[in-house]
């Protein structure tokens, strides 16, 4: 019988090779599956774990006796706040991305126990999102055309009685929302009082974004959105003209 050269024996495979083979895939496996749940986890946490400013309400802590005259027009001072609240999602996990700004102006009439006109403007332009200008919400507002929102009162408020002498009264109000070149009617609880010679008066607003042709924000992909409506809120400090 001749006998072949030349050509080389290939090892037969062992099982005990296969085996390893199998168990070094599922290790890969495990190891990319490890690092998803991390990086959800470190999303997450990063999420929770951003300080989200609170709601804009009447300041806490002992209110000095009402003074000085009540009847007359007010003006909005140093100390005002307005802002917005929207809900933000990645990753399943929620927290709230919160804008603010004190460029806000305006003045309110009080006469006869009623709040007989309000007229309020807030510099859209000023609003900072965790103390920086945001790019993305100047262009769903499209603030170079339309810089300001306005708060326009509809009809007079009855004032309780007891809001002369300095209790905390909460009222429903009915305004002219003028937003992103849009105006509509809103009607919302403001919660006021007198405190030493100025007036407190806080409350907030749902705010539907369609209504008023806001565009929603981009470049969040798959991994994050923002809900398609917020919360408008402010804090006015008033003195009186």
């Amino acid at each position: 019988m001749a006998h072949r050269t030349g050509q080389k024996t290939l090892p037969s495979r062992t099982p005990e090779h296969a085996s390893r083979k199998r168990h070094w895939g599922r290790w890969v496996v495990a190891g990319v599956a490890g690092l998803v749940v991390l990086l959800v986890v470190a999303v997450g946490l990063f999420i929770k774990l951003q300080p989200t400013l609170a709601p804009l309400v009447l300041p806490g802590g002992a209110v000095s006796a009402p003074a000085g005259p009540l009847v007359g027009s007010w003006d909005v001072a140093a100390g005002s706040v307005a802002g917005f609240r929207v809900q933000e999602t990645a990753l399943g996990f929620r927290n709230d991305t919160v804008g603010r700004t004190s460029a806000v102006t305006g003045a309110v009439v009080l006469s006869g126990g009623r709040l007989t006109s309000a007229a309020v403007r807030v510099d859209l332009t000023a609003v900072k999102v965790g103390g920086k200008r945001q790019p993305q919400f100047a262009k769903s507002l499209d603030t170079a055309r339309y810089p300001e929102a306005t708060f326009t009162l509809t009809r007079p408020v009855t004032l309780s009685p007891a809001f002369a002498s300095g209790a905390t009264i909460r009222v429903t109000a009915t305004a002219l929302l003028e937003l992103n070149g849009v105006s509509r009617q809103v009607t919302f609880t403001v919660s006021g009082r007198r405190a030493g010679t100025a007036l407190q008066v806080a409350g907030s607003m749902p705010v539907t974004f369609s209504s008023w042709d806001i565009r929603g924000p981009s470049g969040y992909g798959l991994l994050g959105s923002l809900a398609n409506h917020g919360v408008a809120e402010f804090l006015l400090v008033l003195h009186r003209v």
